[in-house]
């Protein structure tokens, strides 16, 4: 968990307490105010403490047991400006993969140039429909979500449209790594380096390698991708993190540009694809 939602959660735990002390009817004990909302009074104080997440039904009823109805509104806001950095996968995917594509499209559609950062899967944006499907299959596999993964998979390529609009540009980093994993068949694998090689040259896209040989100034860590300057969206396994600050951003874009370093591009990066076809579609 990140110091900044932490941060943020102690913060909102603070102002809890205080609305319980300073009740209009009088000060609550933490035990009054559990036994106020049927609750176990160990919640009252892990919410206090920052030691437990609300949800917008925890915060009204709150507001209304300390007799502040008025204050959930800030309350309100206080927790969404906190969770929007934060976004936990098994809410975010509990209808579906294709809300979180949508959010996606969304952000995209108001960009001009982004910034990628791939260490284990082909960017989704480059990515062929039956090779989306699989990503979008093991996904719901590892969290036991909806499976909506046909809408998923249209709503991923339509924001590929972008690719092809005037003004925009894709800078793509890639791990080698990537281009070997086996998360669908050896065939769909194909046919994705494929389509990676037939990008090469594209005008909106500049598509850079990192070889496995190549020396790091960096570890290689999670994916990454850099919206304009306004925008960072990482990912790691129990959420996807959206950082709209300057340091964040800024931060983010210094790591892109000391992965480039190590990356290569043109004809050196289709030999390193070049080689992951071979090994996927070995001589016989």
């Amino acid at each position: 968990m990140s110091t900044d939602y932490q941060q943020a959660r102690e913060a909102l735990g603070i102002r809890l307490r205080e609305l319980r002390l300073s009740a209009p009817g009088g000060r609550l004990t933490g035990t009054q105010l559990a036994s106020r909302l049927s609750w176990p009074h160990s919640k009252v104080y892990k919410l206090e403490g920052g030691r437990q997440t609300a949800t917008a039904d925890d915060l009204r009823a709150w507001a209304d047991a300390v007799g502040r109805p008025d204050v959930f509104p800030e309350l309100d806001a206080r927790l969404k400006g906190f969770e929007s950095h934060i976004r936990s996968w098994r809410r975010q995917l509990a209808a579906g993969h294709r809300p979180v594509q949508d959010s996606w499209n969304l952000e995209v559609s108001r960009s001009t140039v982004i910034h990628a950062w791939e260490e284990s899967v082909i960017p989704g944006m480059l990515q062929t429909a039956d090779y989306a499907r699989a990503v979008f299959l093991r996904y719901a596999d590892l969290y036991g979500t909806v499976r909506d993964t046909e809408e998923a998979v249209r709503t991923r390529i339509l924001r590929q449209q972008w690719l092809h609009e005037g003004g925009h540009t894709l800078r793509a980093l890639v791990w080698e790594a990537a281009l070997h994993a086996l998360i669908c068949s050896p065939a769909v694998l194909a046919a994705q380096l494929d389509r990676l090689a037939g990008l090469i040259g594209m005008d909106t896209v500049e598509l850079g390698v990192v070889p496995l040989g190549a020396s790091l100034k960096i570890p290689a860590a999670n994916g990454f991708w850099v919206l304009d300057d306004r925008l960072v969206i990482a990912e790691d396994w129990h959420a996807e993190i959206w950082l709209d600050d300057a340091d964040s951003v800024a931060t983010y874009l210094k790591v892109w540009s000391t992965l480039r370093d190590s990356a290569v591009y043109g004809p050196d990066a289709q030999n390193v694809i070049s080689r992951a076809q071979r090994a996927v579609r070995p001589q016989r």
